[in-house]
C-alpha cells in the first residue's frame, strides 16, 4: 500500500506506546512500517527535496501532533512514553482514530495551532484548504513548519548544559550582528552562575555602543524586581543598552516597567529566543529551498 497520511498513522502510533515503556523514533519506523504493510518501494519514497523518507517524514508530524496535545511526552533525545492522557485516550472504546479535528479538544493542541474555538461547538472550524490558493497552502506550511521546529528548539534549549547554553547565546547574537566576532563575544559573556551568563558586548564590530547582557536558562517567569534589579546594573556596566534572555517568559509587570524607565532594554523570551534561533540559523540546517517565480510580463512584450 501507498505510504499513510500523517493523520492515519497518529493511533496506530499512539498504539505503540499502550505498554507505558519509553520508544524511540527508531522503533516507530520499524513498528510503523510493518502495520501498514510498507513495501521497500513505498519506504524508500522521498520527498521532492529528496532528503528524508516520506514515512519518516509523516511519522515525524504525527509524533509533534501527539505530543503538542499531550498524549506522549519526551523522556530524552528521540524517546517517547505515553501520558495519563494518552492511555485514556486508548481505553476510550469510542476511539478508533485520532486526527486533527479530534486533538482540538485538547487546549494545548489549540494553542499549537493558533486558532480560536468557537463558543458554540465542541472542536474548532477549520478552515477548508480547498478555498486556499497554492501560495496559500505554502505560506501556511511554512508557518506551520516553523513553529513545529521552534518548539523542538526551545525544549532542547531547556535541557542544555550551562556551558552550551553560554555557546548559544554568543553565536545567536553574533548572527545578529552583535559582539563583534566569536571569539570577541566569548570573552565578553561568560557564567555567573544562578543558571545564566552576563556580561558586556560591542553594539557594532567597532564596539561604537556596548550592550549588556543577560541570559537566564529558568523555568520560572521573569518579574518585575529582576528586571529591575537588571536595569540597576547597567548603570555599574557603563552601558545604556540591554537585554535580558530568558527561556521562561515575562511578567506583564516586568514588561511594562521597560517602557517606563530612560535606559533601552529589550526582553526576550523563550519563544522569542526559539525564533531568533529559527531565523538566525542557529541549532537548525536547511533541508530544501522553494523559489517562487511569477510570469515578466516585459519580456514578452513586443
Amino acid at each position: 500500500m501507498a505510504v499513510p497520511d500523517y493523520q492515519s498513522i497518529m493511533y496506530p502510533l499512539l498504539e505503540l506506546f499502550k505498554d507505558g515503556n519509553e520508544h524511540t523514533l527508531q522503533e516507530a519506523y520499524i513498528y510503523l512500517a510493518d502495520y501498514f504493510n510498507l513495501t521497500a518501494e513505498d519506504k524508500e519514497e522521498v520527498l521532492p527535496s529528496g532528503k528524508q523518507f516520506v514515512y519518516h517524514n509523516r511519522i515525524g508530524w504525527a509524533r509533534t501532533y501527539l505530543k503538542k496535545a499531550g498524549l506522549i511526552k519526551s523522556v530524552k533525545r528521540a524517546t517517547f512514553v505515553i501520558t495519563d492522557r494518552g492511555q485514556k485516550l486508548l481505553n476510550d472504546p469510542n476511539v478508533t482514530e485520532i486526527n486533527q479535528v479530534y486533538l482540538m479538544k485538547y487546549k494545548e493542541f489549540r494553542e499549537f495551532k493558533n486558532k480560536k474555538q468557537t463558543e458554540n461547538k465542541g472542536v474548532l472550524d477549520t478552515y477548508d484548504k480547498r478555498d486556499l490558493t497554492p501560495q496559500e497552502l505554502l505560506d501556511q506550511g511554512y508557518k506551520e513548519i516553523q513553529q513545529q521546529i521552534s518548539d523542538e528548539i526551545l525544549d532542547r534549549v531547556k535541557g542544555c548544559t550551562p556551558e552550551f547554553f553560554e555557546k548559544l547565546v554568543v553565536e545567536l547574537l553574533v548572527a545578529m550582528g552583535y559582539g563583534g566576532s566569536i571569539e570577541d563575544a566569548g570573552k565578553a559573556i561568560g557564567k555567573s552562575g544562578d543558571e545564566g551568563i552576563d556580561g558586556i558586548i560591542k553594539e557594532d564590530v567597532l564596539g561604537l555602543d556596548m550592550i549588556y547582557v543577560q541570559a537566564k536558562r529558568w523555568g520560572n517567569v521573569v518579574g518585575r524586581p529582576e528586571i529591575q534589579k537588571f536595569a540597576g546594573s547597567l548603570e555599574g556596566q557603563r552601558a545604556r543598552k540591554g537585554v535580558f534572555i530568558t527561556t521562561s517568559d515575562f511578567t506583564q509587570g516586568a514588561k511594562e516597567y521597560v517602557n517606563l524607565i530612560e535606559k533601552k532594554i529589550i526582553l526576550i523570551n523563550g519563544n522569542d529566543l526559539a525564533g531568533y534561533m529559527f531565523k538566525y540559523n542557529i541549532g537548525v540546517s536547511k533541508i530544501t529551498e522553494y523559489i517562487l517565480k511569477k510570469l515578466d510580463i516585459d519580456y514578452f512584450e513586443e
